[in-house]
């Protein structure tokens, strides 16, 4: 299903967000108060405005009101943040999304009618230092305290063996999600899977368990 999403902000964050929403096929709409930002990912969205996004009567003439979804990507200003995300909500936009440069921030966009708060910064530093506990790991994603899922290289013990052999639930109790092997990516692999040494292994657990996996 294709959206339509106002994308406000166009740092590092919201033009990430803005280019990759276009290539997924959503109709993207990108403003910032930045003639040269604007300019420069214009080519690679539906349309680019530059425009003061914490003005109300700003917004409603590009038709913001009519967009399904927002994304307010600004945290260096954070009055302009919460001007925004308050007129978004006030136009009508039924989903707004908020980057919040800290605690304090997060809450104010919260009361103010953020639909969910993100903090890129904080949350990529989680990720970043889980990996150093899981020492194969290429990549992690919390999904509730103590508790993840990891991308890891597999260690030189697992190559050559199944999953089936290797026996991670009883062993660790983790559960193989998925098998990465060059482009291809196989979900919920088979037991008799063999694992090959350029592999990339995704697994589910506790991440004390998954921490084992170094050792």
């Amino acid at each position: 299903m294709k959206h339509s999403v106002l994308v406000i902000g166009l740092g590092r964050f919201g033009t990430s967000a803005a280019r990759e929403l276009t290539a997924l096929g959503h109709e993207v709409l990108a403003i910032d108060s930045s003639e040269a930002r604007v300019n420069e990912v214009a080519p690679e969205v539906t349309h680019a405005i530059e425009l003061d996004a914490s003005e109300e009567d700003a917004l409603k003439a590009v038709g913001a009101g009519e967009f399904e979804h927002a994304i307010v990507a600004i945290s260096t200003n954070t009055e302009a943040s919460i001007f925004a995300t308050m007129a978004l909500k006030n136009l009508g936009v039924g989903n707004v999304i908020a980057k919040a440069a800290n605690a304090l921030h997060g809450t104010i966009l919260e009361r103010v009618g953020a639909d969910r708060v993100v903090y890129p910064e904080r949350e990529m530093g989680l990720r970043v230092a889980h990996t150093f506990n899981i020492r194969p790991a290429i990549d992690y994603i919390d999904v509730a305290p103590g508790f993840g899922i990891v991308k890891i290289r597999p260690p030189t013990s697992f190559v050559g063996k199944s999953l089936r052999e290797l026996d991670l639930a009883n062993r660790f109790q983790l559960t193989p999600i998925g098998v990465r092997r060059g482009k291809e990516v196989t979900v919920n692999p088979h037991r008799d899977d063999r694992i090959e040494a350029t592999d990339e292994l995704i697994l589910i657990g506790l991440d004390a368990r998954l921490e084992e996996l170094g050792e």
